[in-house]
């Protein structure tokens, strides 16, 4: 049985928008297809009508360094983000982060803007870009926008992008300024490429000994995934000592959403992970601030 009738392989962004508009049909935008084309085959998608292929949108695949801060197309595949210098100078957690996403095979496919469309709570790619302040592009057919890559998401997979009439072209990150930093980490189940069971992006700037500013975004720690500011306030102004990174643990928990999952881990277990993960990604970026 055929899961869609017409493929599409756009050369821009106007091309896409057209393709996306006139199909007869529910569509899809794919890239990699490394998540979309396996929940079709599996049923966990209904069957489309259209797939409309941007991998060969030059614009969508385009990391480059602009006056106005780094641009990742997204498009662009995780593997060349990796593998990106201006990545590792301006947006370490974005490159640690699309590191750990899937192995090495996947990463030569996926893109950036499959793993923040996929709205996945704990999306490594997502949680990385809301802790650097990402803001994504997004067009259709009246005109292009600038939103936060925190407004994308209306819960556990479910993008707040309008299917059929909008698409993701890519994300806006700041340059990184002197004092600045930022770290990810993660931990995952053994077979090592697994969702994660928690994950942590950490941005700080580090000014006279403390910390002037900070992001912090934790996943799965809710439906969609978002910076924890209740634990963030707890640290600026301060030194992350022993003492403070326990409040802000405290605050943390006490602000993240939790969940049982069957299939990787209990409420509990993530709860227990917390504490170490936020010291561990924290002492990283506080480091490279200095």
């Amino acid at each position: 049985m055929n899961r869609w009738e017409h493929y599409h392989v756009a050369a821009d962004v106007n091309d896409a928008l057209q393709a996306l508009g006139s199909a007869a049909g529910p569509v899809a935008v794919v890239g990699g297809g490394t998540d979309l084309l396996l929940d079709i085959e599996q049923g966990r998608h209904e069957p489309l009508h259209t797939l409309v292929d941007v991998t060969r949108v030059p614009e969508m695949s385009t990391i480059e360094l602009r006056p106005e801060g780094l641009f990742v197309g997204a498009g662009a595949a995780l593997s060349r983000v990796v593998a990106s210098p201006i990545v590792a100078e301006h947006a370490q957690a974005l490159q640690e982060a699309a590191g750990l996403i899937g192995g090495p095979q996947v990463r030569n496919t996926a893109t950036l803007g499959g793993n923040v469309a996929h709205a996945l709570p704990a999306g490594d790619g997502a949680i990385a870009l809301i802790t650097l302040d990402a803001v994504a592009e997004v067009a259709s057919q009246d005109g292009r926008r600038r939103v936060p890559v925190e407004s994308l998401y209306r819960g556990p997979g479910r993008s707040a992008l309008e299917a059929g009439r909008e698409l993701l072209v890519g994300f806006h990150l700041p340059r990184r300024q002197p004092g600045e930093a930022s770290a990810f980490r993660r931990v995952m189940r053994p077979q090592g490429v697994a969702i994660a069971i928690l994950n942590m992006g950490v941005w700080l700037r580090r000014e006279d000994g403390v910390v002037a500013g900070i992001h912090i975004a934790a996943g799965p720690s809710g439906p969609v995934p978002r910076r924890l500011r209740q634990a963030e306030a707890v640290l600026i102004g301060q030194a992350p000592d022993g003492s403070q990174v326990e409040a802000a643990v405290a605050a943390l928990l006490g602000e993240a959403r939790f969940r049982t999952s069957p299939h990787r881990a209990s409420a509990d277990y993530r709860r227990h992970l917390a504490g170490t993960l936020l010291s561990e990604t924290l002492a990283a970026a506080w480091e490279r601030a200095a």
